[in-house]
C-alpha cells in the first residue's frame, strides 16, 4: 500500500460540507465515490487536513488516501478529474512517507474571507463573497485584529455546539486586502475552531462599524463566551487557503 498525500479545490456552494452525512451532497462522498471506480469498486477511505462547513470553499484543502495500484503520481489527478463532478477537482497527487496524516501532521493553516464592499449586488458573486453594503472603518479594524494575535482561549470565538474541548489557539496573522470593492481579510494560525473564522469576521465587522470598539476585543476573549463576540459572517465569503505541513 502507497500513500497518497493530494491538494484538492472546491466550489462549496452546492455541497452539505466536506464529511460524509447521512443526507446531502459532501466532498468526502464524492472522492470516495471516484477513488471507488478507479479501485474497481473497492472502498477507499479519504481522510483531510479538517472539515468545511456547507458553502464553504477551499482552494487548497489537503487529503490522503492509500492505494495498492501503481498508478504514476502525475496521472492520478487525471483519473480523479475524469470523475469527479465540475464544482470539484484534485490539483495534484504526491507520494507520501506512510506515517503521512493529512489532520494530525498539518503545522498551520491559512483561510482567506472575502468581502464586495459596495451597495450594488453582483448575482455572479453571489455564492463566492460576502456583500457588506455598510461605511467600515479598516483602520480601526485593522487596530482590533491586533488584540487577536498570538496565543489566546478562543471559546467566544467558537461555535458553542462544538465538542472541541481545548480552545486554545494561535493566530499568526491578519491581513486587510483591499481591492477596489472587493476586502479579503486573511487569517494564518496553528489551527481554527468550529466556525472560529466566521466569528471573527463578524465581530471585525462589528469594529468597522463602530458597534464595537477595537479596546473591547481583549474583554471577550476573557470573557470566553459565544454570546460577547460578533455575529457568524455566511459561509459563502470563505476559503480555506492554504494547509502548511
Amino acid at each position: 500500500m502507497q500513500r497518497y498525500k493530494a491538494i484538492i479545490a472546491y466550489d462549496g456552494t452546492e455541497f452539505f460540507g466536506y464529511q460524509v452525512q447521512p443526507k446531502g451532497r459532501t466532498v468526502q462522498a464524492e472522492l470516495e465515490a471516484a477513488l471507488a471506480k478507479i479501485h474497481k469498486g473497492v472502498s477507499v477511505k479519504v481522510t483531510a487536513s479538517g472539515r468545511t462547513d456547507a458553502g464553504v470553499h477551499a482552494k487548497g484543502q489537503v487529503i490522503h488516501f492509500d492505494s495498492p495500484l501503481a498508478i504514476p503520481e502525475d496521472r492520478w489527478g487525471v483519473a480523479f478529474n475524469s470523475l469527479l463532478p465540475e464544482d470539484l477537482a484534485v490539483l495534484s497527487v504526491k507520494k507520501a512517507d506512510n506515517a503521512f496524516h493529512a489532520r494530525f501532521d498539518a503545522a498551520g493553516k491559512e483561510y482567506r474571507y472575502q468581502l464586495q464592499l459596495s451597495g450594488f449586488r453582483d448575482p455572479f458573486q453571489r455564492n463566492y463573497v460576502y456583500r457588506y453594503p455598510y461605511a467600515l472603518n479598516l483602520e480601526t479594524m485593522r487596530e482590533a485584529s491586533r488584540y487577536l494575535l498570538g496565543t489566546h482561549d478562543f471559546t467566544s470565538f467558537c461555535a458553542a455546539k462544538t465538542e472541541v474541548q481545548d480552545k486554545v489557539r494561535t493566530i499568526k496573522e491578519i491581513d486587510f486586502l483591499l481591492d477596489g470593492n472587493l476586502l479579503t481579510i486573511r487569517f494564518v494560525g496553528n489551527g481554527f475552531l468550529y466556525n472560529m473564522v466566521r466569528i471573527l469576521v463578524g465581530t471585525l465587522l462589528a469594529v468597522g462599524s463602530g458597534d464595537l470598539s477595537p479596546e473591547e476585543i481583549p474583554s471577550i476573549l476573557e470573557k470566553k463566551d459565544r454570546s460577547a463576540a460578533g455575529k457568524t459572517a455566511p459561509a459563502r465569503g470563505l476559503y480555506l487557503w492554504e494547509v502548511f505541513y
